[in-house]
This record gives structure tokens, sequence and C-alpha cells, in this order.
């Protein structure tokens, strides 16, 4: 086959042959070393291949060839399209007329000429309609008077019989759709008309997207059939051609087999390594990889280390078979130990902070101090001093244990509940006597995460668990996520899971299928993760996660300010209203040794051993004013001013 243009390659391209092998004969690039716009190729070398799959039809241009005016139609453009041009073709005007008059035609008939026609007054493009109305002398010549219809005139114009030129008479056929007027043989590169449209004659010029596959090329190509380049048809002698497409991982994911499958490696992954182990150095170009499918079950823990001043990470799969111990779990705030609450499951709390509360703000709550014993109940709403606050209800336990505490029980109840704003930043650590050794899959089913965990056991099929070396583990949350089980081909005995998402490869299929594995694979169910990569981890989003409540604001002093700044200055009557007792600083709950008046900023240990619950109570004028400085106040106040 001879080079054509593409355009005349696509135009007689029977789609029923695809696909088609073509060879690209010239070239063409694009200004800017720019290979793609608005996705389609712009660029092709000569000598390149093209493996052409299928052939789209994108638009139609109509053209008129008098004017040279163009319409875009879409594909499913409605309209019928029949042709102009005539069986027979006329040297000269005079043997045109001649056969028509032969016919019994009246006139005027429409013609047109292939070759361009030169007068004093005009020229008349090649395959413009001409109409033919009469024949008349004309300054002793017999002439053909012709109509010649332009933009915004009507030009009359005598030929005289003996103008040479190829003619057609414009003959209307048999309507057809625009994708019948398209596929026709017989119809290219004639003239058509169109009731719809509003010429007398036109052109189509369709325009086409050809998809193929190109040699290492991991996307399907799109090349319109507009682009300046000649191709060859090669299929003939291409049989034996492979076109080796290469793949992302995640591709091979979204294909879903089958499995195994035997890859190449192309293009190593891009960026700072995810995991910190030995197998990421190995995925480099040239390495060959099995594939052996998905990794189940398909969730992860994350973890990280307690007790070192700098912690590691750990992406924990739920396949895991170490054997894990709880310990007490560490709560900073009120939400904390709503969040760990579960229905059913007792949670007992020990305070490791004192906490007095502002009765202004919240009136009727009780302060804590470390040590307390508190059991957890469940959430609830409480009136506050400006709105609704959430809570959270406890129960004040006795320090008494065993027998002693169980008697208690009954008076617990009668206790008045303790209630703990959520909000509130105190510190808790868990009460809890569970000596059971669990595994992964149990222990994230029976308690909500975050946990705090002592793996007493290693993975058996991982002899390099490095989990049990800790001394504590934090279990943070659970991640769903789908994983491949891989192996280098150079050691197919040791088997690791990649994350698509995450670590992505470029991947090629490779000529040998690799077999079956004869029993379990063995698998790293531990993968140490890098600092920026666990953060990147914690930042996603949590499916059902609501944020923690936000503290009021405090508006105890918003007033006296707005005041002070009216008046400007304060009167030392006002001074003297803040010496009476009426205005004396509220007492602080009774809950640390009174020897600490001396030192206000120095707490001591507090034994809580028989003490009983301590309640609010309303403001009382003291009997002892000189336990309270209240002068240091006042001249505190005029420091201020």
């Amino acid at each position: 086959m001879e080079p054509t243009s593409l355009q005349d390659f696509v135009c007689a391209l029977d789609p029923a042959s695809l696909p088609r092998v073509l060879k690209v004969c010239s070239g063409v690039y694009f200004q800017g070393s720019i290979y793609e716009i608005s996705g389609n190729e712009c660029c092709l070398s000569t000598g390149d291949l093209i493996k052409v799959t299928q052939v789209h039809l994108q638009k139609v241009v109509c053209k008129n060839p008098g004017t040279g005016q163009t319409i875009e139609l879409n594909p499913n453009f409605q309209g019928l399209f029949s042709p102009l041009t005539g069986p027979q073709s006329y040297r000269t005007l005079e043997e045109l007329i001649s056969a028509t008059i032969q016919s019994s035609k009246q006139l005027p008939i429409w013609f047109m000429s292939t070759h361009r026609i030169d007068t004093k007054t005009r020229v008349v493009p090649q395959e413009q309609p001409l109409m033919l109305e009469a024949v008349e002398m004309y300054l002793g010549t017999c002439s053909a008077r012709c109509v010649l219809g332009m933009e915004a005139q009507t030009v009359i114009l005598r030929l005289p019989l003996s103008q040479k030129g190829t003619f057609w008479v414009l003959e209307t056929g048999a309507p057809r759709t625009l994708l019948q007027a398209l596929q026709d043989p017989a119809l290219k590169g004639l003239l058509l008309t169109c009731p719809s449209l509003p010429w007398r004659s036109l052109i189509l010029k369709p325009q086409y997207e050809l998809q193929a596959v190109m040699h290492m090329r991991r996307t399907v190509v799109k090349i319109p059939s507009t682009l300046e380049v000649d191709v060859e048809d090669v299929t003939a002698s291409s049989q034996h051609v492979d076109f080796i497409q290469p793949l992302m991982l995640s591709e091979v994911l979204a294909r879903g087999g089958p499995f195994p499958l035997n890859m190449e490696i192309l293009e190593g992954p891009v960026g700072p390594p995810i995991f910190l182990s030995p197998w990421v150095g190995s995925l480099q170009k040239g390495r060959r990889l099995c594939i052996y499918g998905l990794a189940s079950p398909p969730w992860r823990v994350m973890a990280s280390t307690k007790g070192r001043k700098v912690p590691r990470y750990f992406m924990v799969s739920g396949a895991y078979e170490g054997k894990l111990r709880r310990r007490p779990r560490e709560f900073a705030t009120a939400y904390d130990l709503l969040g760990a609450l579960q229905p059913g499951q007792p949670l007992r709390v020990v305070t490791t902070k004192d906490y007095e509360v502002d009765e202004m703000e919240i009136p009727g709550f009780i302060s804590l101090a470390v040590g307390d014993r508190l059991e957890v109940l469940g959430p609830s709403q409480a009136h506050g001093a400006h709105n609704d606050i959430d809570i959270l209800l406890c129960h004040r336990l006795s320090d008494l244990g065993g027998e002693e505490e169980e008697e208690c029980e009954e008076e617990a109840e009668d206790q008045e509940p303790i209630m703990l704003p959520l909000y509130y930043a105190g510190n808790f650590v868990e009460e809890m006597n569970d000596g059971r050794r669990y595994r992964l899959a149990d222990l994230t089913v029976q308690f909500s995460l975050p946990c705090e965990v002592k793996v007493v056991a290693k993975d058996s099929s991982h002899p390099a668990d490095p989990l049990p070396s800790f001394s504590g583990l934090r279990l943070e949350e659970r991640i769903v996520e789908p994983f491949l089980v891989v192996s280098l081909d150079s050691e197919p005995g040791r088997c690791f899971e990649i994350p698509p998402r995450w670590l992505d490869l470029t991947v090629v299929e490779a000529e040998r299928q690799p077999g079956q594995p004869d029993g379990p694979l063995p698998i790293a169910t531990v993968e140490e993760l890098s600092d920026a990569f666990y953060y990147h981890l914690r930042k996603l989003p949590v499916e059902n996660q609501t944020p923690p409540p936000r503290p009021p604001k405090r508006q105890a002093f918003s007033e006296p300010k707005k005041q002070s700044c009216k008046e400007g200055s304060i009167q030392s009557s006002q001074v003297s209203e803040l010496q009476q007792p009426s205005m004396s600083p509220r007492l602080k709950m009774n809950t640390l040794p009174k020897d600490t008046k001396d030192k206000p900023d120095i707490y001591s240990k507090v034994t809580r051993k028989g003490l009983k619950p301590t309640k609010s109570h309303p403001q009382e004028p003291d009997d002892d004013d000189d336990e309270h400085d209240y002068e240091e106040v006042v001249e505190n106040f005029w420091k201020t001013l």
C-alpha cells in the first residue's frame, strides 16, 4: 500500500477490518515539546507503529464550495442529504446543452465545472454551481446565459457554447442520512444538497478520532484524523509485532486478575519511602515481581510504640497471629472517656490531676482531685450559666477494694452523680484487671480503639516480628485498604503486601507465567512506617467521627471591662466597696490541706483513702477573715489601674 494521508486512510477505512497496523511515513511535531492537546496525540515520529483498534466520528464539517463558509454538524444530525452530480460528464457547454435538449429537460438546469472558468468580468471557482437559464446571442456569439449566486448579489454570466472544461449536470439523487452519505463510497467528494441547511450545494468533510495502541504507552492513544501525517498500512507484515502496554499496580488491582501474574518493573516508586522495610529498596527498574492476588483480610491497624523518647510507627495486618495483653489506657479529656465507653462494658478510671469547677459558669458541678476513682455512666446535658452543656455522667467510687467495695455499691447508687463537661481537659488512667491474651482480630472487635496493649507472644509466621521487644503499643485506629500480595522473582519464599494507592509502580506483564504456590504464603504481617507517611494516614478522615466539643467562652469579666471603657476612671468610693466582705472572693473547695495557704502555688500529694465526696455549696461568709488577704487584692487592683 502506498503512503496516504491519515484523513484519506480513515475515510476509506472499513470499520469491520479493524484492528489495523499503520506505519508513520512522515511524522509531525508540535512546537513546544507538547505531545498531547486536550487528550489527543499531536506528535508522531517517522517509523512509529500504530495499532488502530477503534474509530469514532467526532463531527462533520459542512462546507459551501462557492463561499467557503463552514458549519459543524453533530453525528446525530437528522437532515437528509442527496447527491447533485449526474452520471455523465461533458467536455463543452454545447455538448451539455445538446444532451439536455435530447432528454426533454426544461431550462433552467444546474451544472458545474471541475476546472476554473475565467471570464472578462469574473473568475468562477471550480465546482461552483451555476444555473443555466437560456441560450442566446451575445455580441454575435451563441452563448449560454448563466446565473452565479454569490453571498450578497446575483451575477449574470454569458459563456460561449465553445467553453471547454469538464462539466457535470447537478441532479438530485435518493436522500440519505448523514451517516449513510459518509459511508457510501460513491458519494465521497461529490456535491450534496440538504433542505435543512441554507445552501444549495455543500461538501461533507468528516473528522474522526482514532483509538490506537503504541509500543510502551500505558494508556490508549487518541489521534485526530486531521493530524497532518502520512501513514502506510502494514497489517499483513506486522502479525508478529507485540505492542507492550505498561500498567500501574492500581490498574492491576482494578482488573481483579487472573492471578498469579509475573510482572517486570519499568519504573520504581516515586518520592520518599513509606515503609522502612528492606524489600522497598528492591523495587527497582528491571526487577521481576510475582503478584498472587488480594491480601486477606483487607483491614490494618496503625500502632505506635510507648515508653520511648522517639516513637516508632507500624502497620499491623489483620492476619497478625501474635498474642496481645491489654494495658491501662490514658485519657486526656472527658470526651475521650465517652469515646471509649462501650455498651455492656464498665469503664472505671482514676484521676491524675486536680480539677476545680467554676460554679458561676457551671452551677452544681463537683470538683475532682488526684486519686479519685470514677465509673463512667454515659452522656447527658446540664444547664450552664449561658446555655446547655454536654456532660459525662460518672459515679465516684470508694477507695475500698474487694468485698468491701461490693458492699458499698448500694451506697454509691444513692450518691449524686458527678457531671464532667466533655471539654474538661483532665487526666485519667483506666482501672483494669485483665490478664487474658487476645488475638488482634478479637481485640479490635471487643474493644474500641485507641487501645494500649503489650505483645506477649510474637507471630510465629513472622520470625522477625519486632513488636514483642517494646514495653507497650498504642493501637491507634483501624483502616480498610486493598493490598496486593507480592514476592520478588529472586526470592519467591519472601512475600510482602503493597498498597497500590500509596505505593504505585509501573509494570509490564512478563512472558513466563508463574505457577500456583504450594501451601500458605509466608507474608510479613508487620511493616514499619516512616514518620511522614504515618502522619499522612492519621490525617485521613474517619467515617462517622464527630469533632470534640468546643469549650464555652468565658464572660466573667466582660461587663466590668465594658463599663471601665465607658467611664474612663474609677472613683475611690468604688474601690472602697471592693474592701467590703460582701465582695470577698468565693471560697475554694476544701480539697487541699490548710497548710497550703502560705504556699498557694504548691500542691502536695493528697491521700484519698477514706475521704468522703465533697459537694459544692453556695457562698457563705467565713468567720475567719485572716485566712484571706483581701488587702493584697486591692493593692494589685490599684497597681493595675
